[in-house]
């Protein structure tokens, strides 16, 4: 059986497509700008916007109020059957016997080997039915190409006999995420009170990492506290059918709220610059080159006391062998893309994200020590961005933690950025910057509700 889909033709277009040209018209309007083609790229074999009429920056700073994300290139794949949740169980470093119902669950799917094929969303809708949320393209299954989608990956683990069914059931949903402050009162205002509480305690408000069910005018709708950004937000699975007109209704109200639709760019400074250690990009952070161990969401995505799971032996020899490798956020006076990090001219890790950004604050920006304009002007930039480092540069405490305040002062770590030659040597001037051990922007998304409820 194979539940992948063939490797497209050509990209294939999201169900917003037409309504993304919408916006781009509204846009032009409201901001008395010109009329453009909206910026595109082919992400996950989807025809992408990495921006709109506003640019990179604009979006990326609209996650202070809200930002809104065509997130339809990402797939749900169901699992029904009795033995759904024993076939996952089997496969995924989550719990995932243990989740409740209107649980969600970040996690991984692995290799053998430990390395990473996807990051995931699970959400249990019921004892024997769950929704996995995976990334663009990884619902392609090719053999010419080496591909196989997450879906049959993981029902490649299915024995015999086992009552488990599988459906990509991604036609019949559109994702729009809603991200920012202000996301609490565009839902609300949209949809009602009533979607924002807590299944189990309808007087209190849903927690971080759960999701509801509602109806909304005579169709069923699914939202997840949960996003990409680690600030305050929401994921939501809209009907297909009225997703074009729910896309404007946001949309719109988003503008009124002073914020924006993100495109890829957008988004793209919004995950690096989530908390102290920003959120991994798949095919960048994490990849089938490099395992998930010591990375900030380790622990998150993987319970290595649940017993076995794909790639479990292989995380358990380097943890044993005590491998201190570190995914790291720094900040730059520009961008680093296809450089490695080095000290005192002693290679430590390369980069595998980097991208300018708005949200860095000029005290940080000064800390770099850059003589650049645009880095030093109240209102400049700084570049952001992740990396892999062959050891801990921090120091750790007693209990084997991070020390990342000293003195009442966060620990920043000065690096330089090389270009190499062809032998791994540095080459020419460095771009200058530092691993920061308090990121870029404050992580708000698991903070309680009542902080936003009033804006």
């Amino acid at each position: 059986m194979k539940i992948g889909f063939d490797f497209p033709k050509k990209p294939r277009k999201t169900a917003l497509f037409e309504t993304e040209l919408w916006y781009q018209e509204l846009l032009s309007e409201k901001l008395n700008r010109p009329f453009e083609p909206i910026k595109r790229n082919n992400f996950g074999e989807y025809d992408m916007a990495v921006n709109y009429l506003t640019s990179v920056l604009e979006e990326a700073k609209a996650i202070e109020k809200v930002a809104i994300f065509n997130i339809d290139h990402m797939a749900q794949i169901q699992f029904t059957g009795k033995d759904a949740v024993t076939l996952l169980d089997r496969v995924l470093p989550a719990n995932i016997t243990g989740m409740r119902i209107g649980q969600c669950k970040y996690t991984l799917l692995l290799t053998e080997k430990g390395t990473v094929v996807d990051d995931l969303i699970v959400m249990r809708l019921a004892d024997d039915n769950f929704i996995i949320v995976i990334n663009a393209g990884h619902d392609i299954t090719d053999k010419n190409k080496g591909l196989i989608a997450d879906a049959d990956f993981i029902y490649s683990f299915r024995k015999d006999g086992e009552d488990v069914k599988v459906e990509d059931i991604s036609s019949k949903l559109v994702k729009i995420d809603i991200q920012g402050p202000f996301s609490y009162k565009l839902v609300t205002k949209l949809f009602g009170n009533a979607v924002l509480k807590n299944r189990y305690k309808p007087e209190k408000n849903m927690g971080f990492f759960t999701f509801n069910e509602f109806d909304f005018e005579s169709h069923n709708y699914i939202i997840s506290r949960t996003g990409y950004t680690n600030r305050w937000g929401w994921e939501l699975y809209v009907p297909s059918e009225v997703a074009e007109e729910q896309f404007k209704r946001i949309a719109l109200e988003a503008l009124e709220l002073e914020g924006l639709v993100v495109g890829l760019g957008g988004r793209d400074e919004n995950r690096i610059s989530a908390g102290n250690f920003g959120l991994p990009l798949n095919g960048s952070e994490y990849d089938r080159e490099h395992t998930p161990t010591n990375c900030p969401l380790f622990k998150a995505a993987i319970d290595m006391e649940k017993g076995s799971f794909v790639g479990e032996e292989a995380l358990q020899k380097e943890i044993v062998s005590g491998i201190d490798k570190r995914m790291v956020l720094f900040i730059t006076e520009g961008i680093v893309t296809g450089r490695s990090i080095y000290i005192d001219e002693k290679r430590i890790g390369t980069v595998t994200s980097s991208i300018n950004s708005p949200n860095v604050s000029q005290e940080k920006r000064e800390f770099i020590g850059s003589q650049r304009k645009n880095v030093l002007e109240e209102n400049g930039t700084a570049a952001i961005g992740l990396g892999w480092v062959y050891h801990n540069p921090f120091e750790v405490d007693e209990e084997g933690k991070d020390i990342l305040v000293k003195d009442d002062k966060p620990v920043r770590i000065r690096v330089d950025f090389y270009r190499e030659d062809e032998n791994k040597n540095p080459r020419g001037k460095p771009v200058l910057g530092y691993i920061s051990g308090d990121g870029v922007t404050p992580a708000t998304a698991s903070r309680p509700l009542k902080h936003i409820q009033g804006l």
